[in-house]
């Protein structure tokens, strides 16, 4: 990565510090406030052995010092907790608006983006990514803080004491820094490689993981389980270089800061011993310098969790920096479905590689009307489907609802005028009841019920070992395919939505389900515009009209058996697939 991106990404997690509000600011101060009470601290220790040692003082006349020692360390340790509980709530609230951030760009991005993603990868940005901003802004910014506020302040107390001693801590701890940012570039690089690697490797484990099944049944496990090994011990060896760079930088730490508090040591010792320095301010000075570097010291241990995060922060811009492809429609009042139809001008549609998928595309969809698309895989089918579901702009031609262009409809508005079945439903974790009400949250069980039986699905539910509080397991595990099928039609039946869009909802499925879906989706599509891909032609029989696409073009319209008249195309696909004649 450039120097110029590594810019960026810092930016980027500076510009997310806004979300701390203030905590960041007071965990800072919490630690400037303990800072100062260590150079109280420090004098008071220094003038209780001065007195001890050279002033004979017993324990009755240094006991209020030692009290206030004892306040301090107990002051001093009240703020390091306390500080650490507010970076803490501040790291917390950073990670909680990222994530949100990164969920609702996923979500405005929407399926057509998605599909073109590995969601392993996805899934790593947003958990384990997120996950890692926690230490950086938790440790390494106040830290960062921190390390001229306290130096600076220690300096200021040195110098009246010991010029020479100030003037040495002032010239070593430059070096410090300068070291840390040199070795720590190789190791910054090196760790942004491996977060790359781990979010390739989390996607592909995922794809491992779901496509099992397919593996084993082509024997090829075996040989996934090797790359997954060798892939794994690759990480394993860049992970270890990156921690050999980090220890080297922890090295050269504390080699310069040793080094440093023994040439101060060495110089005071001479001093006291010529008579130069008495050795209260010596003593002062001496349990100064330590923590005069402490600050430098912590930097350099959490420097790691600035790395980490840089890192993390590269595929998280990423996704963020991805342009949504929806436009930002204002009208909340959609025309009445019921009414008006819905009309295709000219749209065009090209995908970023090139591929023209629709082009001149020309269709009027009547209210109430039943109208089927057909035609060879690539005609431009999902990708007429997509654009009127908003997950696509057109990038000619428009939509129109009635006389309102589709894009000046908020995305939400219209998505509530829409019902949707996949070939595929997804069903999520949770009863029966709940997937039902998905479009629905607060419908009551009387309106599930009436949904489920509409949809042929009311006699399996009730049949089941809990019935409708039965759990389903992810993707419907537990259910057939015509079950699931069947509960993702009533979520339809309970939206009670004008508009039905339909991805062939009887594909994979036995006669006997298909026959119920068949019949659900006859009753759905009653009084309302129903939009439907048929991949199976025996489906396009129910249909009122039937535009055969090829090329991204509307070749043929007409009924099912105008076509077998008309369309050569049409003619084909019904003798290939031999089912709808």
């Amino acid at each position: 990565m450039t120097g110029k991106a590594d810019k960026s990404l810092v930016r980027a997690l500076q510009g997310w510090k806004v979300h701390a509000g203030l905590r960041l600011r007071l965990a800072v101060a919490m630690g400037l406030a303990s800072g100062l009470l260590l150079i109280l601290q420090a004098w008071l220790l220094a003038s209780t052995v001065d007195a001890v040692v050279f002033d004979k003082a017993i324990l009755q006349q240094v006991m209020p010092w030692l009290w206030g020692l004892l306040l301090l360390f107990l002051l001093r340790a009240l703020l390091a907790w306390a500080s650490e509980q507010v970076a803490f709530q501040a790291a917390v609230r950073v990670k909680l608006e990222v994530r949100e951030s990164l969920y609702r760009h996923v979500q405005q991005l929407g399926p057509a983006w998605l599909s073109g993603e590995r969601s392993g990868d996805i899934v790593n940005a947003v958990s384990d990514g997120v996950e890692a901003l926690e230490a950086y802004y938790a440790r390494y910014l106040p830290a960062m803080s921190l390390i001229t506020m306290v130096p600076l302040a220690i300096l200021v107390f040195v110098v009246p004491h010991d010029w020479l001693a100030a003037v040495i801590l002032l010239v070593t701890a430059p070096l410090i820094p300068v070291f840390m940012v040199l070795i720590g570039k190789g190791a910054e690089q090196r760790n942004q490689q491996q977060w790359r690697q781990l979010a390739w490797m989390s996607a592909h484990f995922l794809d491992v993981i779901q496509g099992l099944t397919t593996l084993r049944l082509f024997n090829a496990s075996r040989r996934e389980a090797q790359m997954i090994a060798r892939i794994s011990d690759e990480y394993r060896r860049g992970t270890m270089s990156v921690l050999r760079i980090a220890f080297l930088s922890s090295f050269v730490l504390e080699f310069f800061s040793t080094v440093s508090i023994a040439i101060v040591a060495v110089l005071v010792g001479f001093r006291l011993y010529w008579g130069e320095l008495d050795f209260m301010h010596g003593l002062f000075v001496l349990l100064l310098a330590p923590e005069f570097y402490l600050p430098m010291r912590n930097l350099g241990t959490q420097y790691h969790a600035r790395m980490e995060a840089i890192g993390a922060a590269e595929r998280m811009l990423e996704i963020l920096d991805t342009p949504v492809t929806e436009t930002a429609g204002k009208l909340t009042a959609v025309p009445d479905l019921q009414q008006v139809g819905i009309r295709f001008e000219a749209l065009g549609f090209r995908y970023p590689d090139g591929r023209q998928a629709v082009q001149g595309l020309d269709l009027e969809v009547s209210p109430g009307e039943a109208l089927a698309l057909v035609g060879p895989s690539g005609a431009g089918k999902t990708t007429l489907i997509n654009l009127l579901l908003g997950f696509l702009q057109p990038h000619s031609g428009r939509i129109l609802v009635g006389s309102t262009p589709l894009q000046d409809i908020t995305a939400e508005a219209w998505r509530q005028q829409i019902a949707w079945l996949p070939q595929k439903p997804q069903l999520f974790p949770g009863t029966v009841a709940d997937n039902i009400r998905l479009g629905s949250p607060l419908a009551g069980m009387q309106a599930v019920r009436k949904a489920a039986a509409l949809a042929q699905a009311d006699d399996f539910i009730e049949a089941l070992p809990h019935g409708w509080d039965t759990a389903v397991g992810e993707a419907g595990q537990g259910l057939s395919g015509g079950q699931v099928q069947r509960i993702a039609l009533a979520r339809a039946f309970l939206k009670d939505a004008p508009l039905v869009i339909l991805d062939e909802p009887t594909a994979n499925l036995d006669l006997n389900s298909e026959t119920r879906v068949q019949r659900a989706v006859r009753t759905l599509a009653a009084g309302r515009t129903l939009i439907m891909i048929a991949h199976r032609l025996r489906t396009t029989r129910d249909a009122d009209r039937i535009a055969v696409l090829d090329n991204g073009r509307i070749v043929q319209i007409g009924t099912h058996a105008e076509l077998l008249q008309i369309s050569p195309l049409y003619q084909r696909m019904v003798s290939a697939y031999g089912d709808a004649s």
